[in-house]
C-alpha cells in the first residue's frame, strides 16, 4: 500500500508540473518564419532604396557591425551609417538566413546566412562587389513583433591593399671636389 501511495504521488507530482507551468509551449517553426518574414522584408526595403523602412526593423537599442566602420549603436546612428549607401544609385543588397535559432524561451531568435552588396567606391568612383555573412539577433518585443538587436556582416572580401608608397628619388652622387693627380 505505501509503495502505491508514493508512485501515486510521484504521478500526481509529474502530472502537475506537466499542467501547472502555465506558459505555452513556444512554437519555434511559427516564430522561425516571423523572423524569416522580417528579414525578407528587409531585402524589399533595400531594393527599394528605403533606408526608413530598412531601419524600422531594428530595436531601439540595436547595434550594427560592419567590415571597416565603427559599430553603429541605436536606430538613429545606424539609419544615419546607412544612408549614404542607400543613395548609392549603384547599391544592391541580398541576404538571406540559411539558419534560424530560437531560443527555447521564445524571445530571442538568431539568424546567420550569406550576404551579396553592390556599392560605388567613394575614391575610385566604380562599382565594387563584396560578400560574406552574417549573425543577427533578434528579440521579440511587447507588442509581438520581432526586431533585430544586434548585426554582425563580415565580408569574405580581403580589404583594398593601401596603396604603395611613392619611391624616393634617388640623387646622384655628389662628385668630389679636389686635386687631380
Amino acid at each position: 500500500m505505501r509503495t502505491f501511495g508514493i508512485l501515486s504521488l510521484c504521478g500526481l507530482t509529474i502530472f502537475l508540473g506537466a499542467c501547472g507551468s502555465g506558459s505555452p509551449a513556444v512554437d519555434k517553426v511559427a516564430i522561425e518564419k516571423s523572423v524569416q518574414a522580417v528579414e525578407a522584408g528587409m531585402v524589399k526595403a533595400a531594393a527599394a532604396k528605403d533606408v526608413a523602412a530598412f531601419v524600422s526593423n531594428y530595436a531601439p537599442d540595436a547595434v550594427m557591425m560592419t567590415p571597416g566602420e565603427p559599430a553603429m549603436r541605436g536606430q538613429d546612428a545606424i539609419k544615419a551609417g546607412l544612408t549614404g549607401m542607400f543613395a548609392d544609385p549603384a547599391m544592391k543588397l541580398d541576404f538571406a538566413s540559411d539558419k534560424v535559432d530560437v531560443a527555447d524561451s521564445g524571445d530571442l531568435a538568431v539568424t546567420s546566412g550569406a550576404y551579396t552588396l553592390a556599392v560605388t567606391d567613394p575614391v575610385a568612383k566604380k562599382p565594387v562587389a563584396d560578400k560574406g555573412g552574417y549573425v543577427t539577433v533578434f528579440r521579440k518585443q511587447k507588442d509581438g513583433a520581432w526586431k533585430v538587436t544586434l548585426d554582425i556582416a563580415t565580408s569574405e572580401v580581403p580589404p583594398v591593399a593601401p596603396p604603395a608608397p611613392k619611391a624616393e628619388k634617388k640623387a646622384a652622387p655628389a662628385k668630389k671636389k679636389g686635386k687631380k693627380r
